[in-house]
């Protein structure tokens, strides 16, 4: 589970969700935070698919990611209070990837994503989703994520995710 000597890969816990918070407030600086509620419902949902690292030496956190099983069509709604799962899921959404911007340059996000894809190999899903925010998208591009086509209702959706933001897929 080690992504470093420093640092450590673990499944989030509710406990967690005070320095996610902290860190998701440092990260996101276009769009508002997503309510602890909105959080602890998306980890309780899919708690297998929800990560943090941890430095080893320090109780603080460094980085956190929210994955779910979703419909690739209709990403979750932003900052909802419940998280229901799809029945039939065709897609891993990466709903947040933040890094403590003090912890940035240490390789977490790579790390994070690279848990992200062991997890949709391990899911039997052939596809990931993303809304990229904040102008990732050529970030997200490294990882072979490309713009996918979108529906009216898609777009609806984008909307509550800022001017810039962009729909992604990768395919397995």
């Amino acid at each position: 589970m080690l992504s470093s000597p420093k640092y450590l890969i673990r499944p989030m816990q509710p406990t967690d969700l005070a320095e996610v918070l902290r860190i998701q407030a440092a990260c996101f600086t276009e769009l508002l935070p997503e309510s602890e509620a909105s959080l602890a419902a998306k980890l309780q949902a899919a708690p297998s698919h929800c990560w943090v690292v941890a430095a080893t030496a320090e109780p603080a956190l460094a980085a956190y990611l929210f994955a779910l099983p979703w419909r690739a069509e209709s990403p979750p709604a932003l900052d909802a209070a419940e998280c229901r799962l799809p029945e039939q899921p065709d897609c891993l959404y990466l709903h947040d990837l933040s890094v403590d911007p003090q912890a940035r340059g240490r390789g977490l996000a790579q790390a994070l994503v690279q848990r992200f894809l062991d997890g949709l190999a391990a899911s039997g899903l052939d596809r990931a989703c993303l809304i990229a925010v904040q102008n990732s998208a050529e970030f997200w591009g490294r990882w072979g994520f490309q713009p996918a086509p979108q529906t009216p209702a898609l777009r609806v959706k984008l909307a509550s995710y800022g001017p810039q933001a962009a729909y992604l897929e990768h395919w397995r």
